[in-house]
């Protein structure tokens, strides 16, 4: 038996008993005659106490910290004096015999030492062993384990879907698998189930989850790895309100397992709200900052800046803020909008109990009608910006909002929402043709398609679930009738021969009696990352790539043989 307890299990009313641990050296400390080792697993830490006349008090000279060891023991109190808040904090095991399990070599860093990434990545398995990164994964766990008992509860079935699929690039890149038995063909891993999970409902299903891995070769970000985890929902007969009741209160249950509580309703916004109130499809509300439209206060402004904007039914937009300002800060901000196109922002504040600004004399009026409009005070700032396209000026002064929320604002807490009414179409620059926002498979306001909306203002039964500025999971109601959704192929300029080789097989099943069905899906790393206030994915991750794509432990993407390339018939370009 290696052990009869964990490292974090014991407690006082354990005194007395004959024990059995085992795990890794934490820390060792010699006071000059008794020695005390603090031993860890992924249960917690116990102090042993080694003292001069036990049998095993020399060995204590052979080990070293990360060692693996078995220790024997009797439980006792600790001293009140020598009492710690953490959970075994009150007992400590006096050892009667030790037994090395395992040496370890002198470690690159010991778990939680203050390493770089890149480091704590080549030796995720240390890394790991940090207590903190393992409660990150034990909360990752427990939110999956929830999701399944919730949803199960409720009907549903959880039903695998092929890795190995066919190449649908409608969205980011896929991933490319070469098959070795039909040479010059290829597999891609799915960007997501999402046309699996459609042909379970017109299979009859009626309610589908899969906790599952997708891939998306794109570029990466914080919030973004080529491989992460989905919570994928499908269900029939449902319209979005339906979804969105199952989905909040899903997303409630699994918070509440970790004890988080989030709202009892989630507050609902159209897209065209949130991207004119904040700038941003994903708002993070606790920042406050909501922007406001200026354009009025300034129509009769003289100021060159301004008018030639306005001349060219531009607008002004700005929102009040209580952060420090200086001309440097502004000089700052300004270099920061240019990137997005603007040409730099406007400012003023109220120091003294009076405006204060380097444009004063051109604005006062202006400035002073805003400052009573929106109830400045001392101290406070207001940020203004102008530009001829409104979708670059709320874009700017959003990624602006962020930028200092991020800086000078102290949140805390879940703010959850609903972001509705999404535009069903987006402008492709690079392929100069419109695109599915979402994916091609959502089902667009059909009124707005027979009464000759611009194609731009078609709107989506799409919603977003965002959670403190992050969209933690989307999902429409989908398409399900095949003329629709041929329509919409032809709308974001798919050929009939080109819908037929990337979809056929959906196209023919979508002529064999189709429910009204609609779906989400959950980013489990997100939902995770929130969970555990981390703002990077990779630490809710066990094995994760770095922002180049690659994996320190293993060295992937790496070189394969020659003849591993000739099975698959493939020859690199020099």
């Amino acid at each position: 038996m290696y052990r009869t307890h964990t490292c974090g299990e014991l407690r006082t009313s354990d005194e007395g008993k004959v024990v059995v641990l085992s795990g890794w050296i934490d820390r060792i400390r010699d006071l000059g005659g008794v020695k005390f080792i603090v031993l860890r697993d992924r249960y917690g830490k116990t102090q042993v106490v080694v003292n001069p006349d036990s049998p095993v008090y020399s060995m204590v000279n052979e080990i070293s910290r990360e060692d693996v060891i078995q220790i024997e023991g009797i439980v006792r109190k600790r001293p009140q004096e020598a009492v710690t808040p953490e959970p075994t904090g009150e007992i400590e095991v006096v050892a009667s015999n030790l037994k090395i399990l395992s040496k370890s070599a002198l470690p690159p860093f010991y778990p939680g030492d203050d390493v770089s990434e890149e480091m704590r990545l080549k030796y995720r398995y240390l890394d790991i062993r940090n207590q903190k990164m393992m409660n990150n994964l034990i909360i990752r766990h427990k939110l999956a384990l929830s999701t399944r008992e919730y949803l199960s509860n409720q009907g549903f079935l959880e039903i695998e879907t092929p890795y190995l699929t066919k190449s649908t690039p409608e969205g980011a890149r896929d991933f490319l698998v070469p098959s070795r038995l039909k040479k010059g063909n290829f597999y891609a891993l799915p960007q997501s189930p999402q046309l699996f999970k459609q042909i379970l409902m017109i299979s009859g299903i009626d309610k589908y989850f899969q906790i599952v891995r997708c891939f998306r070769d794109e570029d990466l970000r914080a919030d973004r790895q080529p491989e992460f985890t989905q919570i994928d929902i499908e269900m029939s007969f449902v319209h979005m309100e339906d979804v969105i009741n199952l989905a909040e209160n899903l997303i409630r249950y699994i918070y509440a397992s970790i004890g988080i509580q989030l709202p009892e309703k989630f507050d609902r916004i159209s897209f065209e709200e949130a991207m004119e109130k904040y700038g941003s499809d994903k708002p993070d509300r606790r920042y406050g900052m909501e922007m406001v439209d200026l354009t009025d206060t300034f129509k009769k402004s003289e100021f060159k800046i301004v008018k030639d904007v306005l001349e060219k039914s531009g607008s002004v937009k700005g929102f009040k803020a209580s952060i420090p300002m200086s001309r440097k800060i502004a000089d700052e901000y300004s270099e920061f909008v240019k990137t997005f196109g603007l040409g730099g922002i406007l400012w003023f504040r109220i120091e003294n109990g009076q405006l204060s600004s380097t444009t004063l004399k051109y604005l006062e009026n202006e400035y002073r009608e805003i400052a009573s409009k929106y109830n400045l005070s001392e101290g406070d700032v207001f940020i203004l910006a102008a530009h001829d396209d409104r979708e670059r000026l709320n874009e700017a002064l959003g990624a602006l909002r962020l930028k200092i929320g991020k800086q000078h604002v102290k949140v805390s807490g879940f703010d959850a929402l609903w972001v509705i009414d999404f535009p069903f179409l987006e402008w492709n620059e690079e392929e100069q043709r419109y695109v599915a926002r979402h994916h091609p498979f959502t089902m667009p306001y059909l009124e707005d398609l027979e009464n000759g909306v611009e194609l731009s203002k078609v709107r989506a039964h799409a919603y977003d679930m965002v959670i403190n500025g992050f969209e933690v999971g989307g999902g429409s109601i989908r398409i399900h009738n095949r003329e629709i959704q041929e329509k919409v192929f032809d709308i974001i300029g798919l050929t009939k021969e080109e819908a037929k080789e990337k979809f056929g097989f959906f196209l023919e099943a979508l002529q064999y009696g189709v429910p009204p069905h609609g779906g989400i899906a959950f980013g489990l790393d997100r939902l995770t990352a929130i969970a555990t206030g981390v703002d990077n994915i990779r630490e809710v991750i066990a094995f994760p790539k770095t922002s180049s794509g690659t994996c320190p432990l293993t060295n992937a993407p790496s070189t394969v043989t020659q003849f591993q390339l000739d099975e698959l018939g493939i020859s690199l370009k020099q």
